[in-house]
């Protein structure tokens, strides 16, 4: 069996939508599954059984002669929220229950960082385990995944196989529940569905242009797909930037929205906020070599082709995956 913590949420529910698709039925999914809004992101998959995120490790215990590979992608993501003991118990100390449960019974890994772990990217953005320690985030979301990262590279025991995934600006389907931490692409669907037009941070640096921020957008389908590869893969353990290695303006990104909607291109910039304007990321791009380097080859959908797919077969017809 494969088990995905995080089943409920975005990345999570697509994952198991995806090992559906490629015909694996034998799936258990592990979340809190009395959030009436995220009912339609695991209704209609094909899994053995829901597990709630309280009784997974000793589930683990009682269960892992028949597990697979464990997929933990479940976390609190809210950038905004600085309660440090949120995360400390949510994040941080799970993950480690989840990271022993694995060393004690002998299963592979595969878990969810973070590109918010490089901060403001003054160390650039290379997955190299030699940097993890200079990283610094800019939320206590980014810190709680950076912490465990550090954590991980330190342990003497570890999963015969485990692979952090640091995942870059993903966008899809199924992440209508996330409110404001849903993608720019979801946002900006719904705000020129409503206003016909779309508002953008003014640029605060001579260097770039107003819009021309920067940033690395990787389509869900790509981020599930680079998934399993690693559950088939099983070696070369450690932590990999999951992006397409290629960033993108937020006018294309835009432009891109429009385009699918088949609506006139109409942004409104407007100045970004002062009290998060030291903060904000002009440039994100995920390194990819170390990937590459283990073999996958399989080429990433581009920003255009990404948008029109969820514009179109998702978010307008309202569909999920």
């Amino acid at each position: 069996m494969i088990v995905v913590t995080g089943a409920a949420g975005f990345i999570g529910s697509c994952l198991a939508g995806e090992l559906n698709r490629r015909g694996f039925k034998d799936i258990v999914l592990v979340d809190d599954f009395h959030i009436p809004e995220k009912e339609k992101n695991y209704v209609t998959k094909t899994y053995s059984s829901l597990v709630d995120r309280k009784d997974f490790v000793d589930w683990v215990g009682e269960n892992h002669r028949f597990i697979q590979i464990i997929f933990h992608l479940g976390a609190r993501t809210d950038t905004t929220e600085f309660d440090v003991s949120v995360f400390d118990k949510l994040n941080l100390g799970y993950s480690k229950e989840v990271w022993n449960k694995c060393v004690e019974f002998g299963l592979p890994l595969v878990y969810a960082s973070s590109a918010a772990t490089y901060g403001i990217g003054e160390h650039g953005y290379n997955d190299n385990h030699a940097i993890v320690n200079r990283l610094k985030p800019l939320n206590p979301y980014g810190e709680s995944k950076n912490d465990f990262d550090k954590w991980a590279l330190t342990q003497e025991r570890q999963p015969y196989f485990w692979a952090g995934i640091k995942f870059f600006n993903v966008y899809g389907p199924n992440e209508f529940h996330k409110g404001r931490m849903a993608s720019v692409i979801f946002h900006a669907f719904h705000q020129i569905k409503e206003t016909g037009k779309m508002k953008l941070f003014r640029s605060h640096k001579p260097e770039f242009k107003d819009g021309e921020q920067l940033r690395d957008f990787i389509y869900v389908m790509n981020a599930v797909d680079a998934m399993i590869f690693f559950m088939h893969h099983r070696k070369d353990s450690g932590i990999y930037n999951l992006g397409t290695g290629k960033a993108s303006t937020f006018n294309d990104l835009v432009k891109f929205t429009f385009e699918a909607m088949e609506l006139p291109l109409n942004i409104e910039y407007t100045d970004t906020p002062e009290d998060i304007r030291d903060k904000y990321q002009y440039f994100t791009e995920a390194n990819m070599d170390k990937l590459r380097g283990i073999g996958y080859t399989k080429e990433f959908i581009s920003l255009r082709e990404g948008i029109h797919d969820y514009v179109k077969n998702y978010l307008i017809p309202g569909e999920y995956y």
